[in-house]
This record gives C-alpha cells, structure tokens and sequence, in this order.
C-alpha cells in the first residue's frame, strides 16, 4: 500500500552549506496526504522537487509503486514518474476551455475515454457547468479547481502540491482547501502539500512533517504535532506559543503564575519550559496583582488578551467576545490544568 518512498534525499546547490534538504526519510500510503510544512527556506518545496524529478539528489532515493525513480545511477525523468503536480499560480493554458485544460494530460488516451474523463473530473470538481469557459473568464478558486482536475485526470500515482492557495485571498483560501481536500479525499487520491501556513497543514493533512533547515524536526498526525511537539520548534512554529520559565518540584512544576501539577521524571531543581497556548491560561481581576492586561485583540467569537507577568515575560489568553478589561487592569493568571501542557528543557520534550 506504499505509493511513495523517501530514503535519506539530501540536496545542495553550488556546494552552499548547509544543505538544502539532509538526510530526509519519510513514505506515503497510497490515498495518504502528507502536508510538508515549515518557514521559507527550510527545503519543502527543495523536497517536492526532487520527488517531482525537476531536481536530481545528492544522495538517497525517490521510489514510487516499488520503482526507483533516483538514485546514485538512477534518474527517471519528470514525464516518466507517473506524478502530476498543482502550481501556486494554477498554470492553466489561457487559450483553452476548462475542459480542454483537462483533455490536455488525457492526450494518450482514445478521444471517447478522453472526452468522458475530462466531464468526470469535472464532475468531480463541481465545474461541469464551466467546461467552455476559458481561465480568465472564472474566479480564482475555479481555476485552482481545473487545475486539480486537469492533474488528477491521468490518475497519477502521486499528485504534488506546491502551496496552490497562496495567490488566493483570505476568504476563498479556507473556501478552496476544504472543496480540494474533499476532491483529493474522494478521488482516493496520494498528495504531497507544501505550506507555510501552520492552520492549512493541520487542516489538510493526515500526516504533517515539520521542516527546519533541511531536515525533518517531526512527523506524525496533526493532532499529535499539535499536542506533543517533539521540540521548542515544533510548539513555536506550529500555533500561536508562549513560553514560560518554571522549576521541577515534588508537586510538580512551579511557575510565576502558580503551581502546574504535572510531573515528569526530572529530578527536582530541574529548570524547563512551558508551553502555553491561548487556552492553556485563564485570568481575573485581582487588586494589587503585578500582572497586568497589556492589550485586547478583538477575534469576533472571542477575544485574545495579552497579558504582563511580573518577570516582564508576556503571554496570551483567551476570553469570551462578551468579555472585556481595560489595558492596566491588575489581573491573577492561573493555569487551566485540564489537559497536561508541553514541557521543554534545553530546546526537546519532557516526556510526562
């Protein structure tokens, strides 16, 4: 059930240190997304390239269906791998309809089965309706809607892509990643996603790798990435994270905003570090309190304050959007103990 396979890919360009993949490792089951995230320069789309054959490795290997596709004496070109990829600007032929946009890749195929599959993925995409319009004659999410249909018509082996939703505004983004993951979902399809975007990656997909200077920092389902990252990286990057200093005690972890009675087999004296998210904290006015409501960020269903400890640190809670308290308002900071918080010591989890 393997479609994809990844075996130690690295990658420089023009003897440029550090590399700008190293030592990469990961496989993908057959109707599996996979979301390859991290900061501009941390080598997803360097990666996306390579399986895509438009870079050719250093070292290790890209196997797809059980074929080696490149190694040390091995280099299928990209026409040949059995791959369709999905561009950040949709890449349509302006001079063609929706669906000849889509008869494009089916070009092999008798002009009957063509014409059918091109009107199928079209279907699939919920555009049937717009087969003769040309590409400038439809929205921004339509057009990134036939250029999915146009890659997955040559049923692919696997379908890449390079953050398709970047040229698209706010609203049509969250819009047009749920229809594509409902499209890649119901056309079995096996994707790799490149993004920058920590909420479209925890959105769509199954698995996320977290990248950081050409190496993979983790790898797992989302909702473990979110709620046990593997290391200070990985919690930062991946939502919105404060972090605050705290002491391993008997009780279990002693902070400036009170005791977190979580334990972890450190030894007590221990310094670590919390991570806290908007949720993870909770407050009230309190006369006389050192920590202070700094500001409010209005968020329409709720509101995110940031708040002032006494150390000067700053960290961030959320609040009803009937809720409001002025900037200066003396406030007590507690934990909301209900779920245990990620705990780092020099930079790694703590396990707990």
């Amino acid at each position: 059930m393997i479609a994809l396979e990844v075996h130690n890919l690295s990658k420089s360009f023009d003897s440029v240190l550090p590399a700008a993949v190293s030592d990469i490792s990961f496989s993908l089951e057959r109707g599996e997304i996979i979301a390859l995230l991290g900061p501009s320069g941390c080598g997803k789309t360097t990666t996306l390239r390579l399986i895509a054959g438009f870079e050719r490795p250093d070292e290790g290997k890209v196997i797809l269906n059980d074929r080696i596709m490149a190694d040390r004496t091995t280099f299928v070109p990209p026409e040949k791998r059995g791959i369709s990829m999905v561009f950040q600007d949709h890449a349509l032929f302006p001079h063609l309809t929706a669906k000849q946009n889509v008869l494009f890749g089916l070009n092999k195929q008798p002009k009957t089965a063509a014409q059918e599959k091109a009107l199928g993925m079209l279907r699939l995409v919920g555009l049937e309706h717009l087969s003769e319009r040309y590409p400038q004659e439809l929205s921004g999410g339509e057009r990134q809607r036939i250029a999915l249909a146009r890659a997955l018509a040559p049923n692919p082996i696997v379908l890449l892509l390079d953050e398709p939703f970047s040229s698209l505004d706010a609203d049509m983004r969250v819009e047009v990643r749920e229809q594509v993951r409902a499209i890649l979902k119901a056309s079995r399809a096996t994707a790799v996603f490149v993004t920058h975007d920590q909420e479209e990656a925890l959105y769509m997909g199954d698995r996320i790798a977290v990248f950081r200077k050409g190496k993979i920092e983790q790898i797992d389902t989302p909702q473990q990435i979110f709620h046990a990252p593997n290391s200070r990286f990985v919690a930062e990057f991946i939502g919105s994270t404060d972090f605050i200093p705290g002491e391993v005690v008997e009780q279990g972890i002693q902070t400036e905003i009170g005791m977190l009675p979580q334990f972890t087999k450190l030894p007590s004296g221990t310094k670590v570090e919390i991570a806290l998210r908007f949720d993870d904290i909770q407050f009230k006015p309190q006369a006389g309190s050192k920590s202070l409501v700094l500001e409010r960020q209005f968020r329409g269903a709720y509101n995110i304050y940031r708040l002032r400890l006494p150390s000067g640190n700053l960290v961030h809670a959320m609040q009803p959007h009937i809720s409001f308290f002025k900037p200066g308002t003396p406030v007590q900071v507690s934990f909301v103990s209900d779920h245990p918080l990620a705990i780092f010591r020099n930079g790694l989890a703590v396990d707990y």
